[in-house]
């Protein structure tokens, strides 16, 4: 719980299955300039420091145009992980990096909607599942990668 995972995400050619990255699945799809990140578990006071320079290293190293937050493994958001989702979002839209919400649980979804980070994103960057995402992002005129 103190140190929960952050996955980058491909999807699997020819479906709509988003999976964690790896060697096996090499063939995966990804899209330049978007970075698909799934979180995992509780975020709250105890990780959430650990959890955001994860997805810092993560962002420096794609340099992407766009952050999907996959978030359908997140039960909900404590008081200083949504003050760190706030930070990180101010500080990546300084960059020129947009920050996406995806797959928020209902309690999850409201308490990002009635806060400063639901004013800052607005609707148009929260989405109910990775593959809305990726329709949006495509949409732009961005090219897959592979």
């Amino acid at each position: 719980m103190a140190d929960p995972p952050v996955y980058v995400l491909g999807r699997k050619p020819g479906t709509n299955v988003f999976r964690r990255r790896s060697e096996e699945d090499s063939e995966d799809e990804t899209f330049t300039g978007l970075l698909l990140l799934r979180l995992e578990g509780r975020i709250f006071f105890v990780n959430a420091e650990h959890i955001a320079e994860k997805i810092k290293h993560l962002i420096d190293e794609a340099q992407p145009r766009v952050v999907a937050l996959h978030l359908r493994g997140v039960p909900d958001l404590e008081y200083t992980a949504l003050k760190m989702l706030i930070g990180g979002e101010k500080r990546q839209r300084e960059r020129g990096i947009q920050l996406w919400l995806v797959g928020m649980n209902p309690h999850v979804l409201e308490v990002v909607q009635r806060s400063p980070l639901g004013e800052a994103l607005g609707p148009d960057a929260m989405y109910f599942n990775l593959e809305m995402a990726v329709d949006k992002y495509l949409g732009t005129g961005a090219p897959s990668s592979s």
